[in-house]
């Protein structure tokens, strides 16, 4: 064995530990989080020859030690969870030494880390969806804040953030025009013929103050900033994309209902490539897609799905929501068929897990998605009748939806077949009268 550090990490301090080769400690000290001092912690490190540390993921602290002690040891990091300690006897001293020695007997099971270029990617990605909910949550309050001075244009059209007509009225409304008349010359002339002129005109006519003009000013500013904030995010991501990984992101668009920003996403959540992650299913543990295992006494207590990316699968049920309303792909066909023995969200869950296997083995295959290769079978092709000869004797097996016959087909089932197909031939009727009189009657016998 070789010496081996661990770093229990908290917002304002380091604990280091290392063990020798015979897993002795050796060295142990709390060190600070500013850069001076984890440049000493790195100095302490070379100096007393540790080649290996490993540390826990708490929260975005591991970040700035991982980027100073990266480029001189190997470094692994740990989830919390799996080196979790028994209470009553735990401390910051223990925790260090407990992860030093976890990491020399290769008990540790490192998590996946992104490289630098992933990394800036990831910044620009998760900015992106922050900026994106501060939209909404303005443009919320810029409707309330139409709604108190009763102009209720909103009531009548769709996509209020992004509406054209409703931002015409709500800058001339600052611009200080008031009559109802003049402000319903802004509106689409589509939206006019929908709901009526004087509906319009009606829902335009408000008591607007000054104080409320402020307010709405104050709102269309911050949504032009976030706008703006976000056109730069999406223009450093695609200039990252197109110049690391454009093989990658054409792959990806091959994939029914994922676009560019989808695939941008998607590459830096999970990285190109796929040597990290043995099998599909490991990504989709990793990803939180998997049910979890909790079963007592042969009884399952519990599936839902664990605890991953977050981003990755908001992203990724995002797209699976497109895909689910398309009938004409193998993944829009398997919803179809799915939600109809159980919820929409748990079929809409198992398309997304299917997604990403796709996903990763056109990442690791570096091959386009074929359609041709996901086509579900026919079920009318599947169900239909199927004859087979068998080797003994000369006889046919039919194969039917409900039954299976062995020998020859006579002339009386070929005529109870047909009653029992109403659809086929329309004699269903008469071949019920006929049965009815053919049918020999009961004899009453009195019982006196």
């Amino acid at each position: 064995m070789e010496k081996a550090c661990g770093l229990d990490v908290h917002k304002d301090s380091v604990f280091a530990c290392i063990l020798d080769e015979q897993g002795k400690k050796i060295f142990e000290k709390r060190f600070g989080t500013l850069t001076p001092d984890l440049d000493e912690l790195r100095d302490t490190l070379v100096a007393q020859g540790c080649g290996r540390v490993a540390m826990e993921s708490t929260s975005i602290y591991w970040m700035p030690i991982w980027r100073v002690l990266e480029a001189d040891f190997s470094l692994t990091l740990v989830n919390p969870y799996f080196i979790r300690q028994l209470p009553g006897r735990k401390s910051d001293v223990k925790d260090a030494a407990w992860i030093a020695e976890c990491l020399q007997k290769n008990l540790l099971r490192g998590s996946f880390v992104a490289g630098e270029e992933l990394q800036q990617m990831r910044l620009y990605t998760r900015q992106h969806r922050r900026l994106t909910k501060s939209r909404v949550r303005l443009e919320q309050q810029l409707d309330n804040q139409l709604q108190r001075c009763n102009i209720r244009f909103s009531n009548y059209v769709s996509n209020q953030g992004q509406n054209v007509s409703l931002r015409k009225i709500i800058d001339n409304l600052i611009c200080g025009e008031r009559d109802p008349t003049k402000l319903s010359s802004k509106v689409h002339g589509r939206t006019l013929n929908k709901h009526g002129k004087q509906v319009i005109t009606d829902s335009l006519s408000g008591v607007v103050g000054a104080a409320d003009v402020e307010m709405l000013r104050q709102c269309v500013e911050q949504i032009e900033l976030l706008e703006k904030q976000q056109a730069a995010c999406l223009t450093h991501l695609e200039e990252l994309a197109n110049k690391h990984f454009a093989k990658e992101i054409s792959l990806l668009c091959t994939i029914p209902s994922i676009k560019h920003f989808s695939a941008y996403c998607i590459l830096a959540e999970i990285g190109n490539d796929m040597s990290p992650f043995q099998k599909a299913t490991h990504l989709i543990g990793w990803a939180g897609l998997r049910p979890r295992n909790d079963e007592t006494s042969e009884k399952i207590r519990n599936r839902k799905i664990l605890y991953g990316n977050k981003y990755l699968r908001q992203i990724l049920v995002e797209v699976s929501w497109s895909v689910s309303r398309s009938n004409k792909t193998f993944l829009g066909k398997k919803f179809n068929m799915l939600k109809k023995r159980m919820k929409s969200q748990k079929a809409l869950i198992a398309i997304t897990r299917k997604l990403l296997v796709i996903i990763y083995n056109v990442l690791k295959t570096k091959q386009p998605f074929d359609h041709s290769k996901n086509l579900p079978v026919d079920p009318k092709v599947s169900q239909s009748n199927v004859c087979t000869l068998t080797s003994q004797c000369d006889t046919k097996q039919i194969v039917s939806d409900d039954k299976t016959v062995f020998g020859k087909q006579t002339d009386k089932d070929t005529k109870d077949t047909d009653c029992q197909n109403p659809k086929k031939n329309g004699k269903s009727v008469k071949c019920a009268e006929k049965k009815k009189a053919g049918r020999p009657k009961k004899l009453q016998v009195d019982k006196a």
